[in-house]
């Protein structure tokens, strides 16, 4: 049973999204400044995302699960993991944090407060990235859970820094920081409008990743992320 009561692991998943929000849009404004070459400035925004998400699993996950997303949450919650009367507060927990992450990007880089994304991410083969991209990411979930628990930070930075490269939409796989990206008109930034479609399908490839892991790995075998000992 987690130790931590749900103001506490709101606090976390606000945090840990914010922080996840504030380096994929800073280093995305820092690489795009230092580059005009986008391959290289790619690589900058993959490494620093990467890297911070095996930080915030590692000292947050022992919190709250570290979700830091709303289709991962959803997921967890289907597998009865978190009690549906945590979910909403997760999901608001997300969304405020990676709200705030844009802001503090752009406070730090002398931006406005928040700006309206003007970058195009749409069409069959963005969305199809992202149901992948998504997919993989719940399947590196579940079993890293499942075969290896310790591993489960470095397992979701790795892939996610693979899956910048070889999907098309560069791998958000998170319905919270694809809103957050849509307040920022910066290297990482996704017009409102295309928010739906890159939304859909995130949530798509959570469900039938949770789908085929469920009977990969036996139902009743998945558990949260990271709990803390009682």
């Amino acid at each position: 049973m987690n130790m931590f009561d749900l103001p506490r692991r709101f606090a976390a998943e606000a945090l840990g999204t914010g922080l996840l929000v504030a380096t994929v849009v800073g280093s995305g404004i820092m690489a795009e400044t230092l580059t005009h070459d986008t391959a290289l400035a790619l690589l900058g925004n993959t490494l620093a995302t990467g890297a911070m998400l095996m930080v915030l699993i590692t000292i947050l996950g022992p919190i709250s699960g570290a979700h830091f997303n709303p289709a991962v949450s959803l997921v967890f919650c289907l597998n009865r993991s978190l009690p549906a009367r945590d979910l909403p507060a997760y999901l608001l927990a997300q969304i405020a944090g990676g709200i705030s992450g844009t802001i503090a990007a752009h406070l730090m880089f002398a931006l406005p407060v928040l700006e309206v994304a003007a970058k195009v991410r749409a069409g069959p083969a963005q969305w199809f990235s992202e149901v992948v991209a998504t997919f993989g990411l719940v399947a590196v979930i579940l079993s890293g859970l499942r075969f290896e628990q310790r591993a489960v930070p470095w397992l979701v930075g790795l892939y996610i820094t693979a899956a910048y490269w070889f999907t098309a939409s560069t791998s958000f796989a998170n319905p919270a920081v694809a809103v957050a990206r849509s307040l920022t008109d910066t290297f990482s930034g996704i017009r409102p409008i295309d928010l739906p479609g890159f939304i859909a399908a995130e949530l798509l490839g959570a469900l039938i990743g949770l789908a085929l892991m469920g009977w990969l790995l036996r139902p009743g075998m998945i558990q949260q992320p990271l709990k803390a000992e009682p």
